[in-house]
């Protein structure tokens, strides 16, 4: 039988194994190979990089090694993260932005781009590199929206609990570069996109806002979603007044599929958490574990899914790695204590781990590096990770699991991976 420091260590190899394989640089090769007969034609016209979200700078990287790779000018760009080093000679300017709530450096990103986007004649060739994040990095209102408010409505969807699809279909509506206006901006370019995904169905219209995707939803489906999230009451005074003149004034609506400001946009190259999970199979059946990778995304409540993904482990045959990707979310109550949705799901799954008393180690963790306003990445527990059951009950009431995993070793210290693709779930039942 494997010993509980032995299945800490591998759940740990298989994290870094899944967050090497959903490399950032890897993806815009393959996906600039994907494109190759897209961009023939245009070899000859100027290129730039626009790269946005967490793993915008190995983006950015990768795309400026293929240009030079390929005798591509590049005429400049733009990269929006959280921070990172600029390599020597790079034309490329390189801006931070706010998160997971925009502020005043998300502005100035947006500001920056629409400087960018001035630059960029008919016939140029766009390199549009997206990843999680974009929607706070890059965020600033649209004409009526006040920045307090769009910062606002962000707090208020983030802390509603609701997926994260449903959240950028409605803040991008309220976003200067979401919901397809970025496109709107290159209307005459030829606009080649490259999209790492953090939302479980990768569909182009939720990545980052979709900058350069048409946005389905009309306003009134908006509302809904505000609705049946339960904070459609609680909107800043210029959100709900703008939302309200969409639905009366079609004109006022964001772009839709068929407006032409989408017909030099190439179909976008997408990868996501499938990556991570692959990279993770691939490491466990190496050291000779059997592996079962879950079927659909994990979603909804992150304590619920904590207690499901528990039951499902106790009850594999020993020797099994079991692997879950997905996005759950956290309805925070008020007040409320410090955590992350994968906190919360790795302290929900002690309880079943205690009633079982069966030798299984669990690892949740952002494939980022970060879980939620924390120091932490995640978390990993086992069947003796020592919480009392009172501690346990309250701490997820209050969505406090921090200093309750914090106090028995638990975290996972924060990271920069340079990706971003959802969250990664690893169960091992020895």
């Amino acid at each position: 039988m494997t010993d509980r420091a032995e299945r800490r260590a591998l759940a740990l190899a298989l994290y870094e194994a899944a967050v090497a394989a959903a490399d950032p640089a890897q993806v815009v090769l393959e996906g600039l190979a994907a494109h190759a007969a897209a961009l023939k034609p245009s070899a000859h016209h100027p290129h730039w990089i626009i790269a946005v979200g967490k793993a915008a700078p190995a983006m950015a990287r990768a795309a400026r090694s293929w240009c030079t790779a390929e005798g591509r000018a590049l005429a400049g760009g733009l990269v929006v993260g959280t921070g990172g080093e600029r390599a020597p000679g790079d034309p490329l300017e390189h801006v931070d932005g706010d998160h997971p709530v925009p502020g005043p450096r998300s502005a100035a990103a947006a500001t920056a781009l629409e400087h960018l986007t001035h630059r960029i004649a008919p016939d140029d060739v766009v390199l549009v590199l997206v990843s999680g994040g974009t929607s706070a990095l890059l965020g600033a209102p649209i004409e009526g929206i006040r920045p307090a408010d769009l910062a606002t409505l962000h707090a208020l969807l983030l802390g509603a609990g609701v997926p994260i699809s449903r959240i950028n279909a409605v803040r991008k509506r309220f976003s200067r570069w979401g919901a397809g206006r970025l496109a709107v901006a290159l209307r005459d370019a030829r606009v080649v996109p490259i999209l790492l995904a953090d939302v479980p169905n990768e569909d182009p219209a939720m990545i980052g806002s979709g900058p350069i995707s048409p946005d389905p939803l009309t306003a009134a489906q908006v509302e809904r979603v505000l609705r049946e999230a339960g904070i459609a009451t609680r909107l800043p005074l210029s959100i709900a007044s703008t939302l309200g003149a969409m639905r009366a004034d079609a004109a006022r609506e964001t772009p839709k599929p068929g407006d032409p400001a989408f017909a030099a946009v190439v179909e976008p190259v997408v990868r996501g958490n499938a990556l991570a999970l692959a990279g993770a199979a691939a490491a466990a059946r190496e050291r000779g574990w059997d592996v079962c990778t879950g079927s659909t995304p994990l979603h909804g409540d992150a304590a619920a899914a904590g207690h499901v993904v528990a039951h499902l482990a106790r009850r594999a045959a020993p020797g099994t790695v079991l692997l879950w990707g997905g996005e759950t979310a956290v309805r925070l109550p008020n007040p409320h204590g410090l955590g992350g949705r994968c906190q919360q799901l790795a302290l929900a799954a002690t309880e079943a781990f205690v009633e079982a008393l069966v030798p299984v180690t669990l690892l949740a963790a952002g494939t980022d590096g970060r879980d939620g306003p924390t120091d932490a990445a995640g978390a990993i527990v086992d069947e003796a990770t020592p919480i009392a059951p009172s501690a346990r009950r309250s701490a997820l009431r209050r969505c406090d699991a921090h200093p309750v995993l914090a106090a028995v070793g638990a975290l996972l210290p924060a990271r920069a991976t340079g990706t971003n693709v959802m969250d990664l779930v690893v169960a091992i039942r020895s």
